[in-house]
C-alpha cells in the first residue's frame, strides 16, 4: 500500500538538499509508491521525444522527480523550511506550519 505524506499537490516547498538547494516550487505531483515529488522549474531534465502526430518532437526540458525527504513546506510568515502540524479548528483537521503556527494553504 501506498504511504501518506504530509505534501500534497499544488503545495509550495522549498528544496533542503541537493543541486538545486533553496529553489522553490509549487509540488505538480506526488508519486506516492516511490515516495517521490515533482516540483514546478526545479530538478529539470533534458529528454529527446520522438515526434507524434500531435507533437513536432525535439529535445524537451521536464521536471524530474525529487524524493520527498528533499523538500519542505514553506513557512507562510517567514518564507522558511518548515515542519507540518496538524490541529482541529470547527470540526475540521488542517495543517499548520510548525515554525509560526500560521494554517497552510
Amino acid at each position: 500500500m501506498a504511504e501518506k505524506f504530509k505534501i500534497k499537490k499544488g503545495d509550495k516547498v522549498i528544496v533542503v538538499t541537493g543541486r538545486d538547494k533553496g529553489k522553490q516550487g509549487e509540488v505538480l505531483e506526488v508519486l506516492r509508491d516511490e515516495a517521490r515529488v515533482r516540483v514546478q522549474g526545479i530538478n529539470m531534465v533534458r529528454r529527446h521525444r520522438r515526434a507524434t502526430q500531435g507533437d513536432p518532437g525535439g529535445i524537451v526540458s521536464m521536471e524530474a522527480s525529487l524524493h520527498i525527504s528533499n523538500v519542505a513546506h514553506i513557512d507562510p510568515e517567514s518564507g522558511k523550511a518548515t515542519r507540518v502540524g496538524f490541529q482541529v479548528k470547527d470540526g475540521n483537521k488542517i495543517r499548520i506550519a510548525r515554525r509560526s503556527g500560521k494554517a497552510l494553504a
